[in-house]
């Protein structure tokens, strides 16, 4: 920094020194030396005496300081700034990937490495902690300074946090001024990249960038730090998702090196149930089959009419176990994570695609549950088994729905007397219960993208569901409830998946929306599943199911794995585990453990340090979960918008899907493709925000545009890195009373602004 040329005539205050030069600000060194050398500064206004901070360079100045503060490089006590000499009391942790799980450490999430060597932080644990961490882990903690320099830190997790996007993502384009970086999150905008500074980028490639400011007004530039790849030339769009949301999808060494050299499970400690003629049923293009099912009829005549079903589950826990490099890998994954292109496994494909798969005439390993269903369709008892099995067939579900329709081909003709008619039988059994219990009834359909041999948008198309799905999907819950059962009734812990009630906000949202329908719904916040079919039915005789639907659809809460049960309300259960699916969900490989443990199986069941670690362990894979949603859904947002871009100015029919204070967003009918249309583009007239109706309502005219609305739009643009489209509306709304629509309109809070920005 530089000496000030004069002695201030005031030597109690902060001396004061020339500027760096004419224009330009300190940088972050001279600002942090300034406050090393000059204890008596007392905040901003101190250091912008000390530069001759003036004019338009206080808002940039302000900015860095506020920089420097939220990186934890310097602190405020009251109105004093001072560099930090020592990790706060509570601070932000991050635990490598690779730490010991029983002796856990981390280091600060924000370093200057000015001050240093990142510390070490010693990861307190034990019964009593409310919150368990494990490896890969990004925690809030509070931190205590042991005696010593270095202080010897230790940490108590406060909580565990769902990690930022850390890398700065985009795609390079060229123009006649250059290279610019098109971010591929919505709202950061474009940045120049210097000459010098796009490495060995091309127009189209995907990289990761360092972001720093320059100039008088700090406008940000971005500097090329690795060529991930071109989306365009490889077909590969789910490498931004992939990159941008920080998800493993390269095996290290050391896992595929446990993989290779995994032997198969052989009959010892198990039942041979090689005999039995257990089934897939599948997708007709999957690639692991980790399920395998069969039933007959009950020949007890006590259960007169009932049936046996069998469900037979890979037994991954054989390959996967505590503590192993396999096994830090998988819990670090959390879930396998599907985009129409590509998947990314939880477990390398020696284990997801041969040992754990259940291929039709191999001997493989599994986790089997026998359940004795009544002819009412409850389930009377039912006991787990680790056998030794050998698929019969591998079918899919055409396959099976055609055979049992009266088509059957050459694979399915000789299995449908003595298989599948006994599988549809007990299913149609099964539904007698389902149907009493009363799930929640939103049967939305979903679309699948399916891609050419380029990577690029085919066709979008609404798979037909049949008997046959659901009555996998209905034999699986079944054996997830089986599973919960018999670890509560054997004490031993778990997680659960679990699915709260909606919130009284929501409820009473749904209840505003549905009064301007006309559907009645009861006033009181204790609900059951069965209110809201009841809510549906009705919608179903009014013709206005879509608006209902997606209503009630927001109104739930998200589904999670919890180590403490609350029940699953989408589904009306009391209790509900995760245990059809270990190649592909850590939590279902948690329940496999819990099981060998608690049924005496093996040795190779939970251990106990990972039974200290079950709510740390939930808080964990239900992050995973999300962000594997999000990926996959930005993917798509992509790939439709992709698709669409060379459609510019072409017309569609959709449905307005959500609405908001600054406009509606509506999703295209034919290929599910949603985008947004601002609110002053609407119509003639002022339009404001009913919350109550879900609409957008105009002042002079009472127009009304809301939720479920059919819609005719025009596509104005497409923004393919982005995954947006933005419309213009060409159809009118319904009218209403001009009058009436200014008494329904209640201005959303403060909160519920926020949260439908987060939303956008």
């Amino acid at each position: 920094m530089a000496k000030p040329t004069t002695k201030p005539k005031n030597t109690s205050g902060p001396k004061r020194t020339r500027k760096p030069s004419a224009d330009a600000l300190p940088t972050r060194e001279q600002l942090l030396e300034a406050l090393a050398e000059q204890t008596d500064i007392k905040g901003k206004r101190d250091l912008a005496k000390i530069f001759g901070i003036r004019g338009d360079m206080r808002r940039p100045f302000k900015a860095m300081l506020n920089e420097l503060e939220g990186e934890g490089i310097i602190t405020r006590t009251r109105k004093a700034l001072r560099r930090t000499a020592a990790l706060p009391h509570v601070t932000v942790l991050d635990i490598p990937t690779d730490a010991d799980p029983d002796n856990l450490h981390a280091f600060p999430a924000q370093w200057n490495e000015e001050q240093g060597e990142k510390p070490r932080v010693q990861v307190l644990g034990g019964r009593d902690a409310r919150v368990v961490p494990a490896p890969g882990d990004r925690i809030l903690a509070r931190i205590d300074a042991g005696e010593g320099e270095p202080p010897a830190y230790t940490a108590k997790a406060m909580k565990i946090l769902d990690k930022p996007r850390r890398a700065h993502i985009g795609i390079v384009r060229m123009d006649e001024d250059g290279a610019r970086l098109v971010p591929v999150d919505r709202k950061q905008k474009e940045m120049r990249i210097p000459p010098g500074d796009l490495g060995d980028a091309k127009d189209g490639d995907l990289v990761e960038v360092d972001v720093k400011p320059a100039g008088r007004l700090m406008i940000p530039r971005a500097r090329v730090t690795a060529v991930i790849g071109n989306p365009a030339s490889e077909g590969a769009i789910s490498l931004i998702a992939i990159h941008a949301l920080e998800i493993p999808y390269r095996f290290p060494a050391s896992v595929i090196r446990e993989a290779e050299q995994a032997e198969e499970a052989s009959l010892k400690g198990r039942e041979d149930w090689r005999d039995v003629p257990l089934i897939t049923i599948d997708p007709h293009d999957a690639k692991d089959h980790d399920d395998a099912v069969y039933a007959e009829l009950d020949t007890d005549e006590n259960n007169a009419g009932g049936h046996i079903v069998t469900v037979a589950i890979a037994d991954v826990a054989a390959y996967v176990r505590p503590g192993t490099a396999l096994d830090r890998e998988a819990y670090l994954r959390g879930n396998s994570v599907y985009f129409p292109d590509r998947v990314v496994p939880m477990l390398p494909e020696r284990i997801s695609n041969e040992l754990c798969s259940l291929k039709e005439g191999q001997p493989r390993a599994a986790l089997a549950v026998r359940m004795v269903i009544g002819a009412d369709g409850k389930k009377r008892s039912h006991s787990f088994h680790r056998i030794l099995m050998r698929s019969a067939a591998g079918i899919s579900y055409q396959q099976a729905q055609a055979a049992i329709d009266g088509t059957p081909d050459d694979k399915t003709g000789p299995l449908l007397e003595p298989i599948l008619r006994p599988l549809f039988a007990a299913y149609e059994t099964m539904t007698k219960a389902r149907d009493n219990r009363g799930p929640l009834d939103l049967d939305l359909p979903e679309r699948k993208i399916i891609l050419d041999e380029k990577g690029m948008v085919k066709d979008i198309r609404i798979p037909e569901r049949l008997e046959a799905h659901r009555l996998i999907e209905e034999m699986m819950i079944a054996a997830n409830v089986a599973a919960a059962e018999t670890l509560e009734q054997k004490r031993s812990p778990l997680l659960y998946r679990v699915h709260d009630e909606p919130s009284s906000e929501k409820l009473q949202s749904l209840r505003d929306f549905l009064g301007s329908l006309d559907i009645a719904v009861k006033k009181s916040d204790n609900v059951r599943t069965s209110d809201f079919n009841g809510i549906l039915a009705q919608a179903r005789r009014a013709g206005n199911i879509d608006q209902v639907s997606e209503m009630v659809l927001r109104s739930q809460a998200q589904a999670e794995y919890a180590a403490e049960n609350y029940g699953h309300f989408g589904l009306n259960l009391d209790r509900y585990a995760h245990f059809t699916s270990p190649i592909r969900r850590y939590a279902d490989l948690i329940v496999h453990r819990a099981l060998i443990r608690a049924e005496r199986f093996g040795d190779d069941g939970l251990s106990d340090s990972e039974v200290e670690k079950l709510a740390g362990i939930a808080q964990h894979i239900s992050a995973t979960e999300r962000r594997a949603m999000s990926a996959e859904r930005e993917t798509s947002d992509r790939l439709l918008a992709q698709f669409l871009s060379s459609q510019i100015g072409a017309r569609f029919e959709g449905r307005i899907s959500g609405v908001t204070r600054s406009g509606l967003f509506v999703r295209l009918l034919e290929t599910g493709a949603d985008g947004f249309i601002p609110a002053s583009t609407l119509g003639q007239d002022y339009y404001r925000y009913a919350e109550d109706q879900q609409a957008m309502v105009g002042d002079r005219t009472g127009e009304k545009f809301g939720l479920g609305d059919p819609v005719t739009v025009r596509l104005l643009e497409a923004a393919p890195v982005a995954g947006s489209l933005r419309f213009e509306l060409l159809s009118e709304g319904t009218r209403g009373n001009p009058s009436s629509s200014k008494r329904t309109i209640r201005r959303p809070s403060r909160a519920q602004a926020l949260r439908a920005r987060r939303k956008r």
